[in-house]
C-alpha cells in the first residue's frame, strides 16, 4: 500500500494514461486511481480535491500549470521535461516537484551536436543554396580541433561530451560552482571570464533558474572570441534575445539555437533575418525515443508510490 499519502494521479490524456497502466500489472498498483485531468482533456465527475498527483503535458504545459492551484489536495506534479522552470514558483510550497531527468538526455545530447556539425559545416546554408540549384563550394570550419565550453554538468550536459569527446575536441565543462566529478575537473560559472575567450563553441545546457536567467547576455557575448558559435538546447531566457541579435547582426558571432525567447518565435521576430543563424523549433527532446523512455519513466514513479520508495528526479529546494 503506498505511504505517499498518493492514490489517485491525473494524467493530461487518456492514451498516455492507458500506456502507461498497460506497462503495470494490476496488483502493482491496486491502491492507485488513474484519471484524465488537465486544460484540455477531463475524465467526467472527476472531483478536483481527489487529485493527489498531475502528470503535466509535454507540449504546452502552461494552461494545465496554470490550473494547479484549483487542486488542494495535491501532493505531486510530475512533468515530462526536465527543466522545471515552468512550476518553479512552487518550490517550497506543499506539492513536490519531480522531473523527467533522463528521458531526454540522449535526444538532446544528439540535437546539441548536430547543431554544431550543422552550423560549424554550413549545412544550413548548404539546405539554403538546394533550393536555388546553387553550387557553393567554401571552404568549412571542423568540429575537430575546435575548443568547445560546455555551460551545464548534468545528465544532458553529460551525454553531450560523451558523444563531442570523438570528434577531437578540447571540451571545458561549466557548472553553478567549481568541483571535481568522475569526469573531471568543472569550472564554476565566476570562472566564465576568464575562460569565454578562449572558447570557439560554447553550448547552453544549463537549467532555467534566477541565476542563469540572460546569463548569456552583452558582456558575456562580447568576451568571446570573433565567429564564436553559440549553441543552446537549454532554455531560451537564458541568452538575452537582443543582445544576441545585436552581436549576429554584426556578423561577429554566429549561433545555432533549438530554444529561443520569445517561443514560439514571431513571424516578424528579427532572429528570422539575421546572419550566421541556424534555428530549429524546440524539437530537441522531441524523438521517437521519447515515447517509450517517458512511459517508462512514469511505469517506474507509479510503482514507487504504489510501494512507499523514494520517488525519482525530485527537485530539491
Amino acid at each position: 500500500m503506498t505511504t505517499h499519502d498518493i492514490r489517485t494521479i491525473a494524467f493530461p490524456d487518456a492514451e498516455l494514461r492507458d500506456h502507461v497502466d498497460a506497462r503495470i500489472p494490476d496488483h502493482q498498483h491496486a491502491d492507485l486511481k488513474l484519471v484524465v485531468w488537465s486544460a484540455e482533456h477531463r475524465d467526467p465527475g472527476v472531483s478536483r480535491d481527489s487529485i493527489d498527483a498531475i502528470v503535466l503535458p509535454y507540449l504546452d504545459a502552461s494552461p494545465t500549470a496554470a490550473l494547479l492551484d484549483e487542486l488542494p489536495n495535491l501532493e505531486l506534479i510530475q512533468l515530462q521535461t526536465t527543466g522545471y522552470d515552468i512550476v518553479a514558483d512552487r518550490l517550497g510550497g506543499r506539492a513536490r516537484i519531480a522531473t523527467a531527468s533522463g528521458v531526454h538526455a540522449a535526444a538532446t545530447a544528439e540535437m546539441a551536436v548536430a547543431l554544431t556539425l550543422g552550423s560549424l559545416r554550413g549545412i544550413d546554408d548548404a539546405a539554403r543554396d538546394m533550393v536555388s540549384r546553387t553550387w557553393n563550394h567554401r571552404r568549412r570550419r571542423s568540429l575537430a580541433d575546435r575548443r568547445v565550453l560546455i555551460v551545464g554538468v548534468g545528465g544532458i550536459g553529460t551525454e553531450i561530451c560523451r558523444r563531442l569527446e570523438p570528434f577531437e575536441v578540447e571540451i571545458t565543462r561549466v557548472g553553478s560552482r567549481a568541483r571535481t566529478d568522475d569526469h573531471g575537473r568543472v569550472h564554476g560559472a565566476d570562472e566564465l571570464p576568464k575562460l569565454l575567450p578562449h572558447a570557439e563553441v560554447v553550448i547552453l545546457i544549463t537549467p532555467l533558474t534566477d541565476s542563469t536567467h540572460h546569463l548569456v547576455d552583452a558582456e558575456f557575448l562580447a568576451q568571446l572570441p570573433d565567429n564564436a558559435l553559440v549553441v543552446n538546447v537549454a532554455r531560451g531566457p537564458v541568452i538575452d534575445t537582443d543582445a544576441l541579435v545585436e552581436e549576429l547582426r554584426s556578423g561577429r558571432l554566429h549561433a545555432a539555437l533549438d530554444v529561443v525567447d520569445p517561443e514560439p518565435l514571431p513571424e516578424n521576430h528579427p532572429l528570422w533575418g539575421t546572419p550566421n543563424t541556424l534555428l530549429t523549433p524546440h524539437v530537441g527532446g522531441d524523438t521517437t525515443a521519447f515515447v517509450p523512455r517517458i512511459e517508462a519513466l512514469l511505469a517506474e514513479q507509479l510503482l514507487r508510490i504504489q510501494s512507499g520508495q523514494d520517488l525519482l528526479n525530485i527537485v530539491e529546494e
